[in-house]
């Protein structure tokens, strides 16, 4: 099925486009007008709203109108047998609504039909991935990939036999550390407090026989140093409650007060083994560094989407090795990047082919998915666009003004044609 015309009632006025069989360029739009043309035309083959009309052509060369006038019901005309076919189309609740009577919403279709720069940079990025991932070292890649897989397996289990969970395995790991930060800062709090002490005592023994007999500045002296060590002592049991609180802060977060509050309530398993608690932070320490070591070579490449996949990444390593081997240079990015915007926009296409009622193609509709690329990228694209033509209806929707060049230099033979603004047919009633 493709576009033959759309004609759009608003208030007083009216305006009608009409649609290339091959490729229709509309241009000088921005994302508001294109945002309402796409709702529009998919609308059209919906239940769309009153004063919205097309004009298509099935796939087997039969034109069909479809009418909704203000204040009258829609109906579906069969141009060629001067027919009210409405029937045909009407879904269970008495509306022509082609979409719903092949089982889909407006939703699913603008979805299906619509392909955005989004759309593109998704797919040119996940072959990004696959060739960056392809040109890592393999046995490398895949043995830290299942070392890293292996050491969750491990933390699960570990996990598992004590009674906890996974992400138990970090609270339990991050108290640990925080209170032996606590205890360590409450063993050096009590040594400075001790010597303090000591050193205090001495420094107030002495200071009365250093005043008689060894003047006043020794006395001065020996006072600064008393000062020092009361100062040092209370900088100690600064850090030690600051240490405290640091453990409560994250005991709170685990639902305890207490550090034996912790294990009583949140791991009470843990508490029965000290071999499975060390276990669950052995398995929490390894897994963490297999996922560094992971996130060194992959970078921020999901392990999960790594091997998801798994069969992508080694095909494309098996032909990036076949290259090197030949002695043939690389392609570059751009070549790639070529490649990968063509699959995506075939892969629509082949979605659109027979996404339509009883299997009818429906138009492919670009929506200045090629703003931003290089020029000579998009000179290739735009090539590629105008062979898919050929056999599927395609509405491309733009803004740059480059396109719009060259559309209008395209549409002088014949084969696309190119919508503007002062080209636009306007009505006022």
């Amino acid at each position: 099925m493709r576009f033959e015309r759309l004609v759009i009632e608003a208030d007083d006025s009216t305006f009608a486009l009409d649609f290339h069989p091959k490729l229709t360029v509309i241009s000088s739009v921005g994302q508001v007008e294109r945002e309402g043309l796409i709702n529009e035309l998919v609308g059209s083959l919906s239940s769309s709203r009153p004063g919205v009309h097309a004009e298509v052509v099935a796939d087997n060369g039969g034109h069909f109108a479809i009418f909704r006038p203000r204040g009258a019901r829609p109906l579906v005309v069969d141009v060629d047998a001067s027919a009210d076919v409405s029937a045909r189309f009407t879904d269970a609740e008495g509306e022509i609504d082609l979409l719903s009577v092949a089982g889909m919403t407006a939703r699913d279709a603008k979805r299906t039909l619509r392909v955005t720069r989004r759309d593109l940079d998704a797919s040119t990025h996940h072959e990004k991935v696959v060739r960056r991932l392809a040109k890592l070292d393999p046995d490398a890649l895949w043995a830290i990939a299942d070392e890293t897989l292996a050491s969750e397996h491990r933390l699960e289990q570990a996990a598992t036999s004590s009674g906890s969970s996974p992400e138990d395995a970090t609270v339990v790991s991050r108290i640990e550390e925080r209170h032996e930060r606590f205890e360590e800062a409450q063993r050096t709090a009590e040594e400075s407090r001790r010597v303090s002490f000591i050193a205090g005592v001495i420094t107030a023994l002495a200071l009365v026989p250093t005043a008689m007999f060894l003047g006043q500045e020794l006395t001065i002296l020996l006072a600064i140093i008393a000062v020092m060590m009361l100062t040092a002592s209370l900088v100690r049991k600064y850090l030690m409650l600051r240490a405290r609180k640091a453990e409560e802060a994250v005991l709170a977060e685990a639902g305890a007060q207490t550090y034996l509050g912790f294990h009583m309530q949140r791991v009470n398993g843990l508490i029965e083994s000290q071999q499975a608690r060390q276990n669950l932070i052995e398995a929490k320490v390894a897994h963490d560094g297999a996922l560094e070591r992971w996130a060194e070579l992959a970078g921020d490449i999901s392990l999960d989407w790594a091997f998801e996949h798994r069969d992508e990444i080694e095909a494309a390593a098996t032909h990036v090795a076949a290259v090197t081997d030949s002695g043939v240079s690389a392609p570059p990015d751009d070549a790639d990047d070529l490649a990968a915007c063509t699959r995506a926009l075939m892969q629509r296409v082949d979605d659109v082919r027979t996404f339509g009622p009883a299997g009818e193609s429906l138009p492919l509709i670009i929506d200045d998915a090629f703003s931003g690329l290089k020029a000579d990228l998009k000179a290739k694209i735009l090539g590629i666009l105008v062979q898919v033509s050929e056999s599927q209806q395609v509405v491309l929707l733009t803004s740059e003004d480059d396109v719009a060049d060259w559309a209008r230099s395209e549409a002088i033979h014949g084969t696309m044609s190119i919508i503007e603004p002062s080209t636009v047919q306007t009505s006022i009633r």
